[in-house]
């Protein structure tokens, strides 16, 4: 499982002109799955998630969580975090999850996030071509992949 976190003072996902989901400070995350991804996996990812420390204190250190700052998450789903270009220049994507299976864990990380760590989240559409808008904050950007 990998998750590309950026730190963000707005984001929002179209699908087909129509905004379905949008937030002002928090995290964009695009999430991605390979093949032996569990529930595990997603559980110890919404705790790593939730309890990352890259919000900014009074100091000016990242020292703040998502959960410290009462801010929001928008997820979505990103199998092409799984492509490999090494051999060629068309991406294989064959350690990518197969949707069924994906959609199932990208939707359960929402589920705990929001059920567990009490952090409003919001989904884009899977499967579906989505346009991404995000104004990231630092920038931080930072990889997490269990």
């Amino acid at each position: 499982m990998k998750v590309m976190i950026q730190r963000v003072k707005s984001a929002s996902c179209t699908v087909n002109g129509d905004t379905i989901s949008q937030i002002n400070d928090g995290l964009l995350l695009l999430v991605g799955f390979t093949h032996d991804d569990a529930m595990e996996d997603v559980h110890y990812m919404a705790k790593k998630i939730a309890n990352l420390r890259i919000f900014e204190d009074e100091n000016h250190r990242m020292n703040k969580s998502i959960l410290d700052m009462k801010y929001q998450i928008l997820s979505i789903s990103q199998f092409t975090l799984y492509g490999d270009a090494r051999k060629g220049n068309r991406p294989s994507f064959i350690a990518a999850m197969k949707p069924q299976k994906a959609e199932h864990l990208y939707e359960q990380l929402s589920v705990i996030l929001n059920t567990v760590y009490g952090i409003q989240t919001f989904n884009g559409v899977f499967g579906e071509m989505m346009d991404i808008q995000l104004i990231n904050s630092g920038p931080v950007t930072i990889e997490l992949e269990k």
